[in-house]
């Protein structure tokens, strides 16, 4: 029997593979199928995660524990259900609060990590003297990192006009950023083929066994 479901797993992954890849010659209904497929499955394993990680020991367990403690849970709480209210038409104001109050504090959340990971990091690892590196190889990586970020920030300024020497500068930030992008758009790609590389691994490999 345990033979039997992971053969019909195999072979149930091999095809959705297979149709997912499909589009690559045109858009039809295997690919249609199979990506609904992925979709509704996906939406229902989070929404299950969702309910046994999160509700439950945060909100349910902590309020039949210790309700005196805890009633405070209760506002998140509310504030989950009216959310869901944007399903009803007729009440699908109440979703707009617990909305706005998340899209708020993620806002700010994520604006004071950014300027703690990315601004105030940055501006610290250019505070650095090439001459004290002790190596000319750190040295020079030191003295880009800093043409970069400074010709990179030259470029976002446009309350003077990029002509004569503020415009050598910014289209020195030009370069550094295709540079980065091109880097950022490289690692993505890679990613993207390590995945191929592990679909064809399991056609090849776990569906047809031609490796080993």
């Amino acid at each position: 029997m345990t033979d039997f479901w992971t053969v019909l797993g195999i072979w149930i992954g091999a095809l959705a593979t297979l149709s997912i890849w499909s589009f690559l010659y045109k858009d039809n209904p295997f690919y249609k199928f199979a990506e609904q497929i992925f979709v509704g499955v996906s939406a229902a394993y989070w929404f299950i995660f969702t309910i046994y990680n999160v509700l439950i020991p945060n909100l349910f367990d902590k309020l039949i524990t210790d309700f005196n403690s805890n009633w405070l849970l209760l506002i998140p709480g509310l504030l989950g259900i009216m959310m869901l209210m944007k399903i009803f038409p007729k009440y699908d104001w109440l979703g707009k609060y617990p909305i706005a109050l998340m899209i708020g504090t993620t806002a700010g959340l994520s604006l004071v990590r950014f300027l703690e990971t990315d601004v105030i990091n940055q501006i610290i690892a250019t505070m650095i003297n090439p001459l004290n590196s002790g190596s000319a190889v750190v040295a020079f990586g030191q003295v880009i990192l800093i043409v970069g970020t400074i010709s990179g920030l030259v470029y976002f300024y446009f309350s003077k006009k990029h002509e004569g020497f503020t415009g050598g500068v910014a289209k020195t930030g030009i370069i550094f950023l295709m540079v980065s992008f091109g880097a950022a758009f490289g690692f993505t790609a890679m990613a993207r083929i390590s995945l191929l590389i592990g679909r064809l691994q399991f056609l090849l490999g776990d569906w047809l066994g031609l490796l080993r």
